[in-house]
């Protein structure tokens, strides 16, 4: 059911991101770093020693089980991004290599819904803790019972709320748990489904454009060998 996303860049682009004064390099040297798209052998990462990202840096991400999103207002789902890009720094030198994932969550924040990284996966395993968070998508699409639910279904990874939602509302009793993506389960719609309501909004998220994660705190980076 889910479509395949789209590489978000062309081979030849090349994404800055400035580091912070603050960026220890093997030798205590602030160096800013590069984001490559499509690493080549000679990029494979090698660290020597402890090198800091800074915070306010943001990371490239991917996503590619589903073209959208659709979540309850008050819905929670597990995620797993890709790190869609080699972070370098101003050596060339492989700080995060791309193909790492970053594990957390989709939130609600009170106005919409962010996604809150956890966890940093390298491609070998290794697993350190993350402070990031995305921006805060507030973008929604109306759902009442007119509504084509095979044009919302299309590419979308759905969460158990939302599905539960679009089932109550259209009538459309295809819309099962087993098709849905992860979620908060029916306990998450309270009284929403309560008194026939005929129409509600779902969150919808463009993985593409809405998920890229900022880092919130400096992320250190432990002496690694290459893999």
């Amino acid at each position: 059911m889910f479509g395949t996303m789209p590489w978000k860049t062309s081979t030849s682009t090349v994404l800055t991101l400035s580091l912070l004064a603050g960026a220890a390099a093997p030798l205590g040297l602030p160096t800013p770093a590069t984001a490559q798209l499509f690493p080549s052998q000679r990029n494979r990462p090698l660290y020597s020693a402890q090198s800091t990202i800074p915070r306010g840096t943001t990371l490239p991400v991917r996503y590619d089980e589903a073209e959208k999103i659709l979540l309850a207002n008050d819905e929670t789902m597990p995620l797993t991004l890709i790190v869609a890009a080699n972070i370098k720094d101003r050596r060339e030198r492989v700080l995060i290599p791309y193909g790492s994932e970053l594990e957390g969550q989709l939130q609600p924040t009170g106005d919409g819904a962010q996604f809150i990284a956890r966890t940093l996966i390298f491609p070998d395993g290794q697993r350190l803790p993350v402070d990031g968070t995305s921006r805060t998508i507030t973008r929604t699409e109306e759902i009442d019972r007119g509504t084509d639910v095979g044009s919302i279904l299309q590419g979308a990874a759905i969460g158990a709320a939302a599905s539960a939602i679009l089932s109550a509302i259209t009538g459309d009793r295809s819309i099962g748990l087993g098709e849905v993506f992860g979620g908060a389960g029916l306990g998450a719609l309270g009284g929403l489904l309560l008194g026939g309501r005929k129409e509600a909004e779902l969150i919808s998220i463009n993985p593409e454009e809405d998920l890229d994660v900022t880092l919130n705190s400096d992320l250190t980076l432990s002496q690694r060998s290459e893999f």
